[in-house]
């Protein structure tokens, strides 16, 4: 009698939990961007960065809290 034996299962490359569990940054803060980039393209001010601070930093602090550096 001939046993065969099942083929061993593929084994992953090693994914850090990190980079797994991090989501992409296109897919989070996204009321902050959008509040972020009204802001900017409708400023009627001279210096559309300074005019929306607030909203720029809102934005930054999400994004850090999620890992990413912007």
């Amino acid at each position: 009698m001939i046993t065969v034996s099942p083929a061993p299962a593929p084994v992953a490359p090693a994914a850090s939990g990190d980079a797994a569990s991090k989501p992409k940054p296109c897919c989070v803060c996204k009321d902050e961007k959008a509040k972020r980039d009204e802001c900017m393209l409708f400023s009627k001010a001279d210096d559309p960065e300074k005019d929306c601070k607030s909203t720029i930093e809102l934005y930054k602090s999400c994004m850090a809290g999620y890992g990413f550096k912007v």
